[in-house]
This record gives C-alpha cells, structure tokens and sequence, in this order.
C-alpha cells in the first residue's frame, strides 16, 4: 500500500475515534430522556399535576441543552482571512532567506497594514509555518485541526471541535444549560430517590433508574459548575483559556488584561449588543474576529496615534466584505466600537479534572 494511502487511512480512523466522546455524551443523554420521562414521570409520579408540570419544564432545559450543543459541536471554526495569508511571492522571499532577522522584516512589512498588536514573547510578528500566514491577534494553530483558528480558546473532545471565535458563545450557553438540564432533574428526582432508600417506591425497574439519575446527574452538576464559573470569569476578564497560560504579549510586554475592556464591554463582545440574543445559541458576537480592541498600557509606534495622543485601540478590518462562507456566520456581527480599557485585578481559576481534561486538549503552536 502506498505510504499516502496508509496516511489516509491513519488519519480516518482518528477522525472515527475523535468521535466518542460525543457519542458518549449522547448515550448518556439518552438514557437520561427515558429514565427521568418514562420511568420517573410516566411510571413514578401519580399526581397529574405534578407530572405536567416536571415534563414541561425538563422538555425546555431539554431542547435549549441540545440545540445549543449542537451548535457548539457543528459550527465550523473560523479561520484568518486571506489578507492574512502571504502571497506566492512573499513565500519565496521569506523561504529563501536563512537569517532570522531578514525573515522577521519581511513579516513586519507584509504586517504593517494588518490589525496586529501581539507579539511573540521575543517580540517577532507571530507567522504559522504550516499555514503560511501573519496570525491575527488571538489566533492560534490547532495540531488536531491543522488549522488557524481565530481567537481560539481551546479543542474539547466533548465537542469534537475547536471552541473559538465563531462558537465560544454557544460553548458558554452549553455549558450553561447543561449545568441547569443537571440541577433540574437531581432537584426534582431527589425525594423519589429518598424514598428509594425508605422503601417507599414500588419494587419496579423504575427505582433503579430513579436512583443511578439522581447519581449521574449531581456528579455532573459539580463538575459543569466549576467549568462553567471558570469559563464566566474568562468572559468577564476577556481571556481564553490558553491567554490564562499564556498571557499575550505586545510591544511593550505581555499583558494578561491587554483585551480587557470592562465586564459590560467584555460580555458584548462574546453575546452580542442585542440582549434578546444573549441566551439563545444564535451567533451575535461582535467583531469579524480578526481584530480586536485592546486596553494597550503604552502606545505601539507601529500602530496609528489616536487624536487624544494614545495608542489606537480599534481599527476597522477588513474594509470590505468577508468571504461568503464568513458572511452567513456573521450575519448578526457588530463592528467594533472605541472602548476604552479598564484594568481589574487578577485572581486564580478554579480547576476540576474535567477542566484539566480541556486544558490538555489545548494543542497550538
């Protein structure tokens, strides 16, 4: 067999793999729809009212939990634009050159129209060689994708995908309504598992049913708190997860509150302007993800001076419209706004192992 068909091969097979958290994940919902629906509320609970009342409720946790991990998981990332791709020539140039420094000015020149503040931590102009492209600010490689992907926080295996910019805030809302699909039923299967225990349930299948989701359910409730408050605080403070590791660097020096503009900015850019969005799993982030706003400490000579004298914090890109498969995702987007940035105090994150389990997923170069 030839060595790229043995390649193709290897790399379906990750691709099939890749998929079993998923399919874990559904199995476990699944059984979860029958235990507490049919077994709990059908063949339990006696008092109609009751039973209604339950069912609605679950069915609307239900349908808010699933629509907003299917968008999480089926949501393509985004990846830079071609502006930020180099052109065959400037590939030639920067493949030709051997010394670094050389290679570093002809990335500044192709640079300096682009919206870029960060910096690596040796302050050179940040370039992905497998993708042959001038990285946007918060932009990173995923080794799982083999893609650049724009304002990237990480790649869940829950999901099978990279959480970024065109998903974070269906991630958010995920993790969100699951959290409240697990308090829910543990709260409403409570006094029937209590009678589990005090022999007050029928001798039925039921009741162990009843009692392993009340388990799985409260195991999961600890572990989606504590990855949800930790990923409400990044949308608080406008970090990723990988900028809490690492934090980004400017000209001047890293800054880890460098894109931090205020909870109420930081909390528009992720949900949107349009607050009757905020809880629905609909895109309505602001920006093209590109460029962002930045609370720079001191002023980048190498960025246009604002008329105050301070360092620009917005400039508008691109000026014109995005390619089309972009456009359909950003059909609700906001363009950008000058916001001036406000500094907060850092505290630390709060770790779990599902939490250590997404950071270990975190592949980029």
């Amino acid at each position: 067999m030839a060595p790229s068909g043995s390649r193709n091969i290897k790399r379906d097979c990750r691709r099939v793999l890749y998929w079993i958290p998923v399919l874990f994940i559904c199995l476990i919902v699944a059984w979860s729809y029958y235990a507490y629906v049919v077994q709990l509320c059908i063949e339990t609970i006696e008092n109609l009212g009751e039973k209604i009342v339950y069912l609605v409720a679950y069915h609307v946790f239900f349908i808010m939990f699933v629509w907003a991990y299917w968008q999480t998981i089926f949501t393509k990332p985004m990846n830079p634009l071609k502006e930020f791709h180099l052109s065959h020539l400037d590939k030639e140039l920067l493949e030709r050159e051997d010394r670094g420094e050389s290679q570093q000015e002809i990335l500044r020149r192709i640079a300096k129209d682009l919206p870029i503040y960060t910096r690596t931590t040796s302050g050179a102009i940040r370039y992905c060689e497998r993708c042959h492209l001038v990285k946007p600010d918060r932009c990173h490689h995923c080794s799982v994708c083999d893609k650049c992907i724009l304002k990237m926080d990480h790649h869940c295996p829950w999901v099978n995908n990279c959480v970024g910019f065109s998903n974070y805030k269906f991630f958010t809302l995920f993790l969100a309504y699951s959290l409240l699909y697990c308090l829910f039923v543990t709260a409403t299967d409570l006094q029937y598992f209590i009678k589990f225990w005090t022999n007050g349930l029928p001798d039925t299948q039921a009741k162990f049913h009843i009692m392993f989701l009340f388990f799985a359910s409260s195991m999961f409730s600890v572990s989606l708190a504590s990855l949800f408050s930790y990923h409400c605080w990044l949308v608080c403070k406008n970090r990723s997860t990988l900028e809490v590791f690492r934090a980004p660097a400017f000209r001047h020096g890293t800054d880890k509150n460098g894109f931090s503009l205020g909870v109420s900015k930081n909390l528009r850019q992720v949900f949107g302007d349009q607050k009757k969005y905020w809880l629905l799993p609909i895109f309505s982030s602001q920006g093209d993800g590109c460029s962002f706003p930045t609370c720079l400490v001191n002023a980048d000579p190498e960025q246009p001076a604002s008329p105050s004298g301070h360092a620009a914090i917005n400039r508008s890109f691109p000026a014109k419209p995005l390619r089309e498969s972009q456009s359909r995702l950003l059909s609700n987007g906001q363009t950008w706004t000058d916001s001036e940035g406000t500094e907060d105090k850092d505290r630390e994150g709060m770790w779990t192992p599902l939490l250590i389990i997404e950071w270990l997923s975190c592949t980029h170069c």
